[in-house]
């Protein structure tokens, strides 16, 4: 039985040699990391990556087309901006640009 077990733990990924589970299971582990779990996340990742691509590029057309219908798009992302922000934040954006218009006679 314990010749078995070295041979199981010295194997050269030989697919005809016999496998423990624990030692099956280590081998998915490179350094200490799940490899299995790393190249998931790094997958998923790399999906949205290009999802989120795809929605700037769809962004940008959107203002290229609010920008031809004579908008100003540097407004425009200020709104959207402004709206993403909450009532107190806003208000106190207000005041300290209020303030700074008048402390440079603006």
């Amino acid at each position: 039985m314990s010749e078995q077990i070295g041979k199981v733990l010295r194997r050269k990924d030989d697919p005809a040699e016999p496998v423990m589970a624990p030692v099956a299971e280590k081998d998915k582990e490179v350094g200490g990391i799940a490899v299995d779990r790393l190249r998931s996340l790094i997958e998923r990742i790399e999906r949205l990556t290009e999802k989120k691509k795809s929605l700037q590029n769809d962004i940008t057309a959107v203002f290229a087309e609010a920008k031809a219908a004579g908008f100003d798009v540097n407004i425009m992302r200020t709104i959207i901006k402004l709206r993403a922000t909450d009532a107190a934040t806003r208000d106190a954006w207000d005041y300290l640009l209020e303030t700074y218009r008048k402390a440079l006679d603006l």
